[in-house]
């Protein structure tokens, strides 16, 4: 494949999408981090999510494309539900908060890929993004499967009273949210700019992150009073735009297939050396690296010859 004018040479491409990826696993352990110290774990979701908007906002301000894509929506006449990407955003975020710091970063992104696994392919099947109606394939099923081996690989040598079976399959949930986010963030921006499938995005994401704050206790009195005074945890916003922008920098040099790949590898990479630097982190034992090297397997697997298009782009179905 052949990079677009004016595109990043491949390897430097593949390493923004590692970066996402890294960036991906500081946000879940910041965010995680902010609410256990703040007491509510849904109070790191809700200030992730207005501190992003806020940068938005921002781009509003300075970003012309943003504001001719936004005025150009009501013309795009996509469905109703094709808006609500980041209310899925909004639940996968709100679940990491809870569940990381029960199982770690990294196990909750083992089960993160895995249902985003299976979310992709119910998200294809039903051809909710972009590229229309996909078959289901052997090789994206089988990586489905792998991936919850890789889960269940990952938690062989905690005791049966430690394995949190619902914050996995909490984290699960949380991948199938991803995967719906991407279907519908990609239909707005294919009709519009990437930069308003973005906007978009905080725009439904943050009032329903602050509903369920509200509902989840995160504004319960006394919370000012508890909020820590280390810079970093507030980086979840920041890290956001961050994701997104390395995503869109590295897709249009070297596809989705390869993106993702990476993005995945930089994921897992983060959060091994997160649990095995933070505080009381539970650190990589080989059950847990095992189930990395296996999720990553997984994917692999999964993306095998569904690319159809150029450089790893899904080719959209033959009317």
């Amino acid at each position: 494949m052949r990079p677009a004018a004016g595109a990043l040479p491949t390897g430097l491409a593949l390493a923004v999408a590692s970066l996402g990826g890294i960036s991906s696993a500081v946000q879940s352990a910041a965010n995680a981090e902010l609410g256990e110290r703040v007491g509510n774990a849904s109070f790191g979701a809700v200030a992730s999510t207005l501190s992003g908007s806020a940068l938005i906002v921002v781009g509003l301000a300075a970003m012309p494309s943003m504001r001719r894509g936004l005025r150009a929506l009501p013309t795009a006449k996509l469905p109703w539900w094709a808006y609500l990407g980041g209310v899925c955003g909004a639940l996968f975020v709100t679940i990491a908060t809870y569940v990381v710091p029960v199982v770690g970063v990294a196990a909750f992104t083992i089960a993160q890929v895995t249902g985003g696994s299976f979310g992709g392919l119910a998200v294809d099947r039903a051809g909710l993004a972009p590229a229309g109606r996909l078959p289901l394939t052997a090789p994206r099923v089988g990586g489905a499967v792998l991936g919850v081996a890789a889960v269940a690989l990952a938690q062989v040598d905690r005791p049966i009273g430690d394995l949190a079976l619902d914050m996995l399959a909490l984290g699960m949930l949380g991948g199938a949210a991803v995967a719906m986010q991407g279907a519908l963030n990609g239909r707005v921006s294919a009709a519009t700019t990437n930069a308003t499938g973005t906007a978009l995005n905080f725009a439904t994401a943050t009032p329903t992150v602050l509903v369920a704050g509200v509902l989840l206790g995160a504004f319960a009195s006394g919370w000012s009073t508890r909020l820590p005074a280390e810079w970093y945890l507030y980086t979840g916003g920041a890290l956001s735009v961050v994701i997104v922008a390395c995503l869109l920098i590295s897709v249009r040099a070297v596809g989705v297939l390869r993106t993702g790949l990476s993005l995945v590898a930089g994921q897992l990479g983060g959060a091994l050396l997160l649990d095995a630097l933070l505080p009381d982190a539970r650190g990589a034992s080989p059950a847990l690296l095992a189930g990395a090297a296996l999720t990553v397997a997984a994917v692999a697997l999964a993306s095998f010859r569904v690319d159809q298009g150029v450089g790893g782009r899904v080719a959209p179905p033959t009317p």
